[in-house]
């Protein structure tokens, strides 16, 4: 068990810091077909630039290293609650060692358990074959992309395609207009897993199956590979982009399966994955616990060396440096790429929660709040260091952003996927700007942080803690100003009209 235990920390090392050959192949199929200059391409140069640093650091490609959730297909007479004690020994250890965020949260409590571990974690399924080898499959899926997760009971009623039927296409529907719903907060472009059938636990259980097949592999189902093929078309069409930001790449990968079920339900249920798609498998000799195959690396290695990767946008660009003016903020629009030098405070989920009742610990007027739980390491002198540091989806602060803005003078806000209504409107109101950054971009952005000046909150756990940051050309860009526009609102309202077409029956 110690030699398969080891084989289990190369495993979620590799899941957390590389992205599979597949992957690769489809991101750079992305940033090909893309116009120079735009926001989209802006984005994937970041992307691309992330993928290379995370290679390169041997540090996570996101900081929100998900929920571990492992497939394995053992021999008759392997031992699977000694492969269980191994695999949560090693999660542990690659929390300790900064491969992974401490991402387990006690549901009742709020405690973070600080080593991934929990009731019911790291997520292990079991299943055993006639094989003499043990198949492992890793795949780490962030809250961003899950939280898009989305499930349809058919018939029903779907905004901009109508009544979608018990049947091939009413499913088609229903996949279209799951990738329409995620936007750009499950940072796409993404990858989606379809179930069709089952209940409810277990089409979504199908749904993140598919997420473990191969990108460039065929639907042996005849009906079911015309749909993926459809899917990919069309969902490419609706003009959502990378990040939400518009462009022609929307979606990167369609993967449907089937099962049975009763005769009163009739589930489709899908299971969205963001670009960061970290998806990994070995062959693992069930007598010396040694890895033998490593899974997803078929084909040709790509080189991403070969691509311009210079990061440039289409709006004009803007340096800022807190304390930020009213004046300053307002003479920003959308579009504008904004690159910040100086202090920036995070802020998750505890912190917008807490500051609703309580004083700030730091003076915050004409400062900026960042969404985000990074990864932190401390050495052995106590001091910190920033080791994943991307933005977290910003929707779930809709309910305290806006006041919390006004009450402490926050000036900019810095996230992904962009906020709604009551955000916009205190934005117009107090002069406030939202600033997207890429989803994801976690190597990016912690070589933009120059150091860690301080932190409160601690006892909320890492990821939701308030670090003091001090920055040095972090980009972001200005998708809510304070002029009351928004390119999220504008990019749901467009890509709504384009769902439309796709209203008429095609299966």
């Amino acid at each position: 068990m110690e030699k398969f235990q080891e084989s289990m920390y190369k495993l979620i090392v590799e899941t957390s810091t590389k992205l599979p050959k597949d992957v690769r192949r489809a991101i750079l199929k992305a940033k090909l077909r893309e116009n120079a200059g735009t926001r989209a391409a802006m984005s994937l140069a970041t992307i691309v630039q992330n993928i290379q640093m995370a290679d390169e650091n041997v540090s996570p490609i996101c900081q929100d290293t998900g929920l571990p959730t492992f497939k394995i297909k053992v021999p008759v007479g392997v031992n699977q609650i000694e492969m269980k004690e191994a695999i949560r020994r090693a999660i542990a250890q690659a929390t300790k060692d900064g491969k992974l965020r401490p991402n387990s949260v006690d549901s009742l409590t709020g405690e973070n358990s600080g080593d991934n571990l929990g009731i019911g974690l790291p997520v292990i399924k079991f299943e055993q074959w006639e094989k003499d080898y043990i198949d492992v499959r890793l795949i780490l899926k962030g809250g961003g992309c899950e939280n898009k997760n989305i499930q349809y009971s058919l018939p029903c009623e779907l905004e901009g395609l109508g009544r979608a039927g018990r049947d091939l296409d009413g499913i088609r529907k229903c996949i279209l207009h799951a990738v329409y719903q995620a936007q750009g907060q499950g940072c796409s472009a993404g990858f989606i897993g379809v179930g069709i059938g089952g209940d409810r636990s277990s089409g979504y259980d199908l749904a993140k199956e598919q997420l473990f097949r191969s990108v460039d592999d065929v639907n042996p189902n005849e009906d079911l590979r015309k749909l993926e093929e459809y899917i990919m078309e069309a969902a490419n069409k609706l003009g959502i982009g990378t990040m939400g930001f518009g462009g022609e790449t929307t979606l990167l990968g369609c993967k449907i399966g089937v099962m049975h079920r009763i005769p009163a339900s009739f589930f489709v249920s899908v299971a969205y994955n963001c670009w960061a798609f970290r998806r990994l498998g070995v062959i693992i000799d069930p007598h010396t616990g040694d890895i033998q195959e490593w899974l997803y690396q078929e084909g040709d290695d790509v080189d991403f060396q070969q691509e311009e990767t210079e990061v440039v946008g289409e709006g004009r660009e803007v340096v800022l440096e807190a304390p930020i003016t009213e004046e300053q903020i307002r003479s920003l629009k959308v579009g504008d790429v904004v690159r910040i030098n100086g202090m920036i405070y995070t802020g998750r989920d505890a912190i917008h929660k807490h500051l609703m009742d309580h004083d700030a610990p730091v003076d915050l007027n004409g400062q900026i709040i960042y969404h985000c739980g990074p990864v932190m390491l401390k050495d052995e002198n106590g001091k910190w260091h920033v080791k994943a540091a991307g933005p977290t989806t910003s929707i779930r602060e809709e309910p305290y952003q806006g006041e919390i803005m006004k009450k402490f003078g926050i000036r900019a806000v810095i996230g992904k996927g962009g906020m709604g209504a009551k955000t916009l409107a205190a934005l117009k109101e107090h002069g406030g700007v939202y600033l997207n950054a890429i989803g994801g971009a976690a190597q990016y952005y912690a070589d933009c942080i120059q150091s860690v000046e301080g932190v409160d909150f601690l006892e909320f756990g890492i990821p939701e803690a308030m670090w003091h940051l001090r920055v040095k050309d972090f980009t972001a860009v200005v998708t809510m100003d304070s002029h009351g526009n928004s390119l999220h609102e504008d990019v749901e309202k467009s890509s709504l009209e384009k769902l439309a077409q796709f209203k008429e029956r095609v299966f």
